[in-house]
């Protein structure tokens, strides 16, 4: 008989409702080692902890997190609650010797993360960090594509994050335009592109970004006339060297009219191209060098049973995954993880590394100059 894992989540947004939806479904779609059993669900305030039990289907709700951390028959804590949240949940159940499971950005500064990854790898811990992008198949065929050689070697790669969530100047102040929450849009979908990027070229050496606040003031709330100062990038533009001598560029923007989900790469290699947009992320673009004249083009690769997991939701080609099929993919790794008690990834040390980029161009931004993420592990 399957062992379970009593599970214990914090916060029960959007985040909250894709990983209980990850919790229901990944036993049985994969043959995982744990089962896991949703326990307590803590929220805000009492009411909504309720609340959000009952429509979740966890055992219990509370408003006090530290009860969830500490109850025996929570064995991972999860975390999905604000970013100034994720360091003093994520060390208490550390403390507690348990396993975490954290949305991303990883804290709202670097001593904090830092101290999250150096606690969970003193202790052995298993972690996982919800960069679910990097459980697409399809990114992890052209990761293969990469390292089979067959396109050469990377030699530029412009990498974009843009959506229009806040295009609007009426839209609200909230925690994501709070510098001391984690806020700005580098670290809220910069923080994406560039783990595809280190993913797929590698750790980045140097860069020299430009951040720019296009709306500075913000109703303090939903149709108020009070306004809100903001300080915090709408926008970041990056040129960035890898540390194998690849070259390109990181973008950044929730003020991109249009655009709903636009992560996307293009990443030039010595014998080809590859190209992807996770508006269409089903689809994969290659080009090989030294096609025949006249008939040289790019190919689209369509996802299907013959790429990774994708097989496990769908027998035939063409019939496509959606965002949450990439979480039960995580979660799948990190259950696997915790039974074997072995590293997952992305874990709190990838994520540490996500975010001395992060920081690296907040300071570069502020300086004018160009920064190193070794320097912000330095300061």
């Amino acid at each position: 008989m399957r062992k379970t894992l009593g599970i214990g989540m914090v916060g029960s947004g959007f985040m909250g409702r894709c990983h209980t939806n990850a919790y229901s479904s990944v036993a049985g779609i994969f043959d995982v080692p744990l089962k896991p059993e949703l326990k307590i669900l803590a929220d805000a305030t009492p009411e909504l902890a309720e609340t959000a039990a009952r429509a979740l289907q966890f055992e219990k709700g509370t408003s006090d997190w530290i009860e969830l951390v500490q109850d025996d028959s929570v064995e991972l804590v999860d975390i999905t609650a604000p970013n100034h949240l994720h360091h003093p949940i994520a060390m208490a159940a550390i403390a507690e010797g348990k396993p975490v499971y954290c949305e991303k950005p990883l804290a709202c500064t670097l001593e904090e993360a830092r101290e999250m990854c150096d606690a969970s790898e003193k202790k052995g811990i298993p972690t996982l960090v919800g960069y679910n992008y990097l459980q697409n198949p399809l990114i992890k065929t052209a990761k293969s594509i990469l390292e089979s050689g067959e396109i050469g070697e990377p030699v530029a790669f412009r990498g974009v994050h843009a959506e229009d969530y806040m295009a609007d100047a009426k839209a609200p102040y909230s925690t994501r335009l709070d510098a001391s929450q984690g806020g700005g849009v580098f670290y809220d979908l910069g923080s994406h592109i560039i783990s595809l990027a280190r993913y797929l070229v590698g750790p980045i050496d140097q860069l020299y970004a430009m951040q720019t606040t296009v709306h500075p003031k913000r109703p303090e709330h939903p149709g108020s006339d009070t306004m809100k100062s903001v300080s915090v990038d709408d926008q970041t533009h990056s040129l960035v060297q890898f540390e194998n001598g690849c070259r390109g560029s990181l973008e950044a923007s929730w003020v991109a009219w249009g655009r709903k989900m636009h992560l996307s790469f293009e990443l030039n290699c010595s014998k080809g191209t590859l190209v992807f947009n996770q508006e269409r992320f089903n689809e994969l673009r290659l080009y090989e060098a030294n096609q025949r004249p006249g008939m040289d083009g790019f190919k689209t690769l369509e996802s299907g049973p013959a790429h990774g997991d994708y097989a496990k939701f769908c027998p035939a080609p063409g019939h496509q995954l959606g965002f949450n099929e990439l979480k039960v993919i995580e979660l799948v790794e990190l259950l696997k993880a915790i039974q074997g008690n072995v590293r997952c990834w992305p874990d709190f040390r990838e994520a540490y590394e996500i975010q001395k980029v992060l920081e690296a161009a907040r300071s570069s931004s502020a300086e004018s100059s160009w920064f190193s993420p070794v320097q912000m592990e330095a300061s």
